[in-house]
């Protein structure tokens, strides 16, 4: 085969490789919006319609493995790894809503870095449901997303090499700590302010009886 033919080959492979890249990147921002809408949808307690999206996402997930057979290269980029850790966040946050339990990675069907990545980033997801349950009166349940956020921290500082083996995991539980601190600071002022408050009308109804 001449130099010339073994190139004009190589260009068309690049050209087929390029549109296999276009495919991997539509298919993961459309999994990122997904997974980003489900979480939206959760937080409104949605739950349906969020496990539909959830589902619409994992079959573009599939559209990616038989891409990635040709090219598994592809399959380790960031964009991939951003996607699968938004969508690991949405289902980690679903099911422990739902079932009160955390699925494992091969359950929801993503690659273990990214399911600790995005496990780390459902603290901030129960952040906001403690602060909408604060809003609402609600101290019990603020209590209880408290305790779920310090259950993923403290277990994830617990991994042996976590920090080595997972990249940008650090980072996240450096966020996560700042994250809880502050939660655990508007609790205990609410718990304070609740407590104060029941004891005010405790002594109140006492006068009154007199």
């Amino acid at each position: 085969m001449s130099l010339k033919s073994l190139l004009a080959e190589i260009q068309e492979e690049l050209k087929k490789r390029e549109k296999a890249k276009e495919k991997v990147q539509n298919i993961m921002r459309k999994v990122t919006r997904l997974s980003k809408q489900a979480i939206f949808l959760i937080h409104r307690r949605h739950m349906k319609e969020a496990k539909d999206l959830l589902g619409e996402a994992k079959l573009l997930f599939k559209q990616l493995h038989r891409i990635c057979k040709k090219y598994p290269d592809m399959f380790y980029s960031g964009m991939v790894n951003a996607a699968f850790q938004e969508y690991a966040e949405a289902s980690i946050l679903a099911e422990l809503i739902e079932e009160e339990r955390f699925p494992a990675p091969s359950e929801i069907e993503v690659p273990i870095a990214d399911y600790v990545m995005g496990l780390a980033d459902v603290i901030g997801e129960f952040r906001r449901r403690a602060l909408d349950a604060l809003r609402e009166g609600n101290l019990l349940h603020a209590e209880k997303c408290l305790e779920i956020m310090e259950t993923i921290y403290t277990e994830l500082m617990a991994m042996e090499d976590g920090y080595i083996l997972v990249p940008g995991l650090r980072r996240k539980c450096d966020v996560a700590r700042r994250i809880i601190e502050t939660t655990r600071g508007e609790v205990t002022v609410e718990a304070r302010r609740s407590s104060l408050e029941k004891a005010i009308k405790s002594l109140e109804k006492k006068l009154k009886g007199k």
